[in-house]
């Protein structure tokens, strides 16, 4: 593909674009119950125009824009007094929850080098429903995780277990609040005790749950201390892409003070141009996402936030009670926020999401991981709390029609072909691509129906069923061939 010879006028370009979005997911009808966070069409033009306004405005240099400078350390303080911090806390916004996670984890591991040379090995102590960011900001820079259980009933963070992996190593310790598979939060309380304890790092991931928290709190929800207000709690992250609803990426990270903010920025005078100093990791940034963080805030308001989030928890304990009603499914912990976890021991949840999407809902598959089994994941949106009753409705007629739906042989095929290789974290590509071509994948696309892809997925074991992703976005992100449009 080439750059035209001659450009498009603006109704077709416009009707080109719109083209390439027949087949995405229709997520404003309130169907979807994952990826968005959708309050309506007056807060979105709201925070589009605002994403517009400053969208050519570069945060790359403060002093050239004070305009964004002002902007993200209003975002800032915002969120420092949103969860319990006091004038000294500091941050940065940033481009999701994953750089917030990252900046975390690079915080840490400098802190550490500075403060106790001795580390040669950094490392930090994961439960295993943090989220899959800490895996990658280790992943990136050379970072241990120690990986430790939790509570199989709860799905709460297991202290013990997290003292047990604690080494002369160790330089952060990690709570979530809530964490995403299971919408719980750790105990935090103990687990920055603890960190203290052993004088560490305690970073609480509020990415998810940092924003809507307190105001479950406020309406009425029995929501444990999880913030700033905690002593030993020394970093968190939160969105305000999830629900705050601003415009992606939106994110800020925030420390206690700034002594520990300076392990975050990074500065470089050893070339030719110009002065590079970026407290995050991105150089050149827009100012659109911040614009439109800001404006959604003081658009919808603090009151407004609160109503929200009051039908947000009536819808989620309806929608609790009515998958509790229904005798093959059962929930995967209890929600303390409006993100739902269930499962089944008799009907095949892949086959339940084939059929879910059968009838006009996307609901999000999630595989089994140690304590945790195969199990459908639910986010409830604004949009989605007229559908509770229509979902759950639809929720039974898919689990009467999935109960009788085969487990593919190609799941057998696979599993007999893993035990006579013996121990494998990788597969070979061309057995890789063998495989998808059996289970319908190819030329980057996806079977319509996806049990069979999913439950081969989930019976991989964990290292090998990495493998197989990466191979999958390898051949996903290629060159459009010939003549496609």
């Amino acid at each position: 593909m080439q750059i035209p010879s001659k450009g498009l006028d603006k109704a077709a370009l416009f009707q080109t674009l719109e083209a390439y979005r027949a087949g995405d997911l229709t997520w404003r009808d309130g169907r979807t119950w994952a990826y968005v966070y959708d309050p309506g069409e007056e807060v979105e033009a709201v925070v589009k125009q605002a994403f517009t306004m400053f969208l050519s405005e570069n945060a790359l240099d403060p002093t050239a824009f004070p305009s964004l400078l002002r902007l993200e350390n209003e975002l800032v303080s915002i969120a420092a007094h949103h969860l319990g911090g006091d004038a000294a806390v500091v941050g940065n916004f940033t481009s999701g929850g994953t750089e917030s996670i990252f900046l975390a984890v690079k915080t840490a591991r400098d802190h550490a080098r500075h403060l106790r040379p001795s580390i040669t090995r950094p490392q930090i102590v994961v439960p295993e429903t943090a989220h899959a960011a800490f895996h990658k900001a280790a992943h990136y820079l050379g970072v241990e995780v120690a990986l430790t259980p939790v509570d199989p009933v709860s799905f709460k963070a297991d202290v013990a277990a997290m003292r047990a992996a604690i080494t002369d190593q160790t330089v952060m310790l990690v709570g979530s609040a809530v964490s995403y598979a299971h919408c719980v939060v750790d105990p935090i309380v103990e687990i920055a005790a603890l960190a203290q304890e052993h004088g560490l790092l305690c970073h609480v991931d509020g990415c998810m749950g940092g924003f809507l928290l307190p105001y479950f709190r406020r309406a009425g929800a029995a929501v444990p201390d999880f913030d700033f207000s905690v002593p030993g709690v020394t970093s968190m992250s939160m969105d305000y892409h999830k629900y705050a609803f601003a415009a992606k990426g939106a994110s800020v990270v925030l420390y206690r003070d700034r002594s520990l903010r300076r392990h975050q920025i990074y500065a470089c005078s050893q070339w030719t141009g110009y002065t590079l100093a970026n407290a995050v990791l991105q150089s050149t940034r827009s100012g659109g996402p911040m614009a439109a963080a800001w404006a959604v805030l003081h658009y919808v308001g603090d009151e407004g936030y609160l109503a929200i989030a009051r039908d947000l928890l009536a819808a989620t304990r309806a929608l609790c009670e009515g998958i509790r009603g229904i005798p093959e499914l059962r929930l995967l912990g209890e929600p303390e926020m409006n993100l739902i976890a269930f499962t089944s021991d008799s009907v095949d949840v892949f086959h339940l999401c084939d059929e879910m999407r059968a009838r006009g809902w996307f609901v999000q598959p999630q595989f089994s991981f140690h304590r945790s089994r195969e199990n459908i994941h639910l986010s409830v949106n604004p949009k989605s709390v007229r559908w509770i009753d229509a979902l759950v409705t639809d929720l039974r007629a898919s689990v009467a029609a999935a109960r009788s739906l085969p487990v593919s042989p190609v799941v057998g095929m696979v599993q007999a072909a893993l035990a006579a290789m013996g121990p494998v974290s990788e597969i070979d590509p061309g057995l890789m691509r063998q495989l998808m071509g059996a289970l319908g994948i190819g030329d980057g696309r996806l079977p319509e129906r996806m049990a069979a892809v999913n439950q081969v997925l989930n019976a991989l074991p964990p290292a090998v069923r990495e493998s197989v992703l990466v191979e999958y976005m390898n051949d996903l992100y290629t060159q459009p061939a010939e003549g496609e449009a």
